[in-house]
């Protein structure tokens, strides 16, 4: 039984929508800028979604007084464009695996604010959409998706993990269709967080670059829609073909140096997708810019490949570091790779690095062949997984 993808949907800084993203990449159109969303002593850049959260409402025709948090209306806005896309018949079994780090922290950091200055003033209501399961359900509500849901939390490898997990739920029958990937909004916590590990730019982020000295964060969505291949009504994207997940172990947050973690990631999926190395045409990298996350990403690339390492690139200074909506973006970004013929630009690179002088792909680039895409998302924890996606 082959697993094919048959809907894509995505939010980011550079667009609502895979068409407004596609267009953003094509024109080397970053949507890393100031901060607008709240306030913070830290001036540095982010990818926001250009969208308010009053305006995501009446995009969804979200009409009711309850609270939302801004991570599940950007899950409920590229879901819904995935579902929208595939459009399973009705009579197939649909899940839906999402995944999240922050959940309703938004939410919860406007609560907290009032609860300070006044105890009485806390609103039980908001403090329940801080879990994250909560924006899960109201994407599955959304979506009208009343098969198995669950939510998984794995940093940066969230994403990528849920659709890990959603191929597994139609191997194992339970599913027809799964949509499946991550949102995540962008928060004071997360940006307090990362400026505490001293690891984010205060200019523009510049993966695999000499000069590269941290991440820009972001926030966004992006969903896929994997199904069973004798249920498709309509020729798919692509196949998803094969998927790992390796824990190196090594430390809280930062990568071996020898990119254990990684290496082991991408050669267990090279290995279920049963095809070679020097098979695969293009890899959307984790490439988050910062010294240790993109060294050892180098270091597995050349233990893997060799001195053949395939067109690689990143695409985060473009969105920004999503985080546990990392490796659904990307994912679609891969998927649409493997349909269209399409390369990405690495924006910022100029100068290699010195130990693992790889060269990103500086262009967009249309109408090559991509028989096997990889994308690659690397957590916290160590926790990193590998996906490809075949023609």
């Amino acid at each position: 039984m082959r697993i094919a993808v048959s809907g894509v949907g995505v939010v980011s800084a550079v667009g609502i929508g895979v068409g407004d993203n596609l267009a953003a990449m094509k024109e080397g159109r970053s949507g890393v800028g100031d901060l607008t969303l709240f306030g913070s002593r830290h001036h540095v850049p982010v990818g926001e979604v250009k969208c308010s959260d009053e305006e995501f409402c009446r995009r969804l025709g979200i009409v009711s007084a309850r609270p939302v948090s801004r991570t599940a209306l950007l899950g409920m806005a590229a879901a819904g464009e995935a579902l929208r896309d595939a459009a399973p018949a009705q009579h197939l079994r649909v899940g839906l695996v999402s995944a999240t780090s922050v959940g309703g922290m938004d939410l919860t950091e406007r609560c907290f604010a009032g609860f300070m200055s006044d105890e009485t003033s806390g609103d039980v209501a908001v403090v329940r959409e801080h879990d994250p399961r909560k924006s899960t359900a109201h994407i599955a509500a959304h979506c009208g998706i009343t098969g198995f849901t669950t939510t998984l939390s794995t940093a940066c490898s969230s994403a990528a993990n849920a659709i890990i997990y959603a191929a597994r739920l139609i191997a194992n029958d339970i599913c027809d269709v799964v949509v499946a990937g991550g949102c995540d909004a962008l928060s004071k916590f997360t940006l307090n967080g990362f400026h505490a590990l001293g690891i984010l730019d205060e200019k523009a982020c510049r993966p695999f670059d000499a000069t590269r000295c941290g991440l820009n964060l972001g926030e966004g969505a992006g969903y896929i829609v994997l199904q069973r291949s004798d249920t498709l009504d309509k020729a798919p994207y692509c196949c998803l073909t094969g998927y790992a997940n390796a824990n190196d172990a090594f430390h809280q947050t930062a990568s071996s140096p020898e990119g254990d973690g990684a290496f082991h990631a991408m050669s267990q999926a090279l290995q279920m997708a049963g095809i070679g190395a020097q098979e695969v045409d293009y890899i959307n990298v984790h490439g988050t810019g910062t010294p240790n996350n993109d060294a050892a990403e180098a270091a597995a690339l050349v233990r893997l490949f060799g001195t053949e390492v395939p067109a690689f690139s990143s695409t985060k200074p473009f969105t920004g570091h999503t985080l546990a909506a990392a490796g659904g973006v990307e994912a679609v970004y891969a998927v649409v790779a493997v349909r269209e013929g399409l390369r990405y630009p690495n924006l910022n690179f100029a100068e290699p690095m010195s130990a693992t002088p790889l060269r990103p792909c500086l262009h967009w680039e249309q109408r090559v062949e991509n028989r096997h895409v990889m994308s690659n998302s690397f957590g916290f924890g160590g926790n990193d997984s590998s996906l490809i996606f075949s023609a």
